[in-house]
């Protein structure tokens, strides 16, 4: 993604050692933040009221409470578990299977790369969030989360939790990830399919500025079984850039330049060609039925995830 290197500051990305963005970091998950987090959980719950977690049990048979099948008898199994039923009618003693709910595994994926630095607030605090509260509502529903960072491949992981308590090692573990490094989103997705086994929702937090393309990344989530949900956050500034006249612009994770003279017609382009990328990403996303959500980091984040609660969108 291009930066200007005149006409807006919020094209560079916080540097670490700046103090004031170091007050800013220890704000993002302050006491207001996590108010609203029990509050997201509790609507999460009101949302999904008599939609069970057994849409996603596993085909594995066990000791629950929803009836899969029979198998034969065989001398040593329960009695508890024989269907008198079937051998009062035929004679046969048969065992009843039970459908064995499993944990869901919930991945949270965060773009590192140094596009996600810009904004303000910076992309990469607002996928911070955003990343935060899913992860909140998911370790309230019992679920394994664990959160992951990513550029050209996979960064900083932090491994399987669960439960409510976790959350302050989820904000502890995302407080200091900074945007570094390029985009690949192939290449981190392929690595992570790789690292990881057990199979779940993948919930990607991402600008998906790729100069390979979106396609293949999410692609590679898909083809190794796991439910891709895809959330695109930007910042309005991208969209429309307050710029004007003769402006250097600077991709910041290549370190290409060019000279550009901005004009109204230039910003109206550079507008439509924004939006159509945005459009070729709900449509790829729709025709591929992944859930998508694009998402403007000026929306407060509880908001944001409401949006994201009530489009059915969520790990509940």
């Amino acid at each position: 993604m291009f930066r200007w290197l005149k006409g807006d500051p919020r094209g560079a990305a916080p540097g670490k050692t700046d103090p004031a963005h170091a007050r800013h970091q220890d704000e993002l998950f302050d006491e207001e933040f996590q108010r609203r987090l029990e509050y997201l959980a509790i609507v999460s719950r009101r949302l999904y009221a008599g939609r069970t977690r057994a849409e996603r049990r596993s085909k594995k048979t066990g000791s629950g409470i929803e009836f899969a099948d029979h198998r034969q008898y065989a001398p040593g199994d329960d009695f508890r578990y024989l269907d008198w039923n079937v051998y009062q009618r035929h004679g046969r003693l048969l065992l009843r299977l039970f459908e064995e709910e499993e944990d869901l595994s919930v991945y949270v994926l965060i773009d590192c790369s140094r596009s996600m630095g810009i904004g303000n607030p910076p992309k990469l605090d607002y996928a911070k969030r955003i990343g935060a509260a899913l992860s909140y509502i998911a370790l309230a529903n019992l679920d394994r989360v664990s959160v992951l960072s990513f550029d050209d491949g996979m960064s900083e992981r932090l491994s399987p939790t669960r439960g409510k308590n976790r959350i302050f090692k989820i904000f502890r573990f995302l407080t200091p990830l900074e945007a570094e490094g390029q985009t690949s989103l192939a290449d981190a997705m392929r690595t992570f399919v790789a690292q990881n086994k057990r199979r779940g929702v993948a919930i990607l937090i991402s600008d998906l500025y790729d100069p390979e393309g979106f396609e293949d990344g999410i692609n590679q989530l898909r083809y190794a079984k796991f439910e891709p949900y895809v959330l695109q956050v930007f910042d309005p500034a991208e969209v429309r850039p307050p710029l004007h006249g003769d402006v250097r612009i600077l991709d910041n994770e290549t370190g290409e330049a060019r000279d550009v003279t901005i004009t109204a017609r230039v910003l109206e382009k550079y507008a439509a060609a924004h939006g159509a990328y945005r459009k070729r990403i709900e449509d790829f996303c729709g025709e591929k039925q992944v859930p998508y959500v694009s998402l403007e980091t000026t929306v407060p984040f509880d908001e944001a995830v409401l949006h994201i609660l009530r489009r059915g969108m969520m790990v509940a």
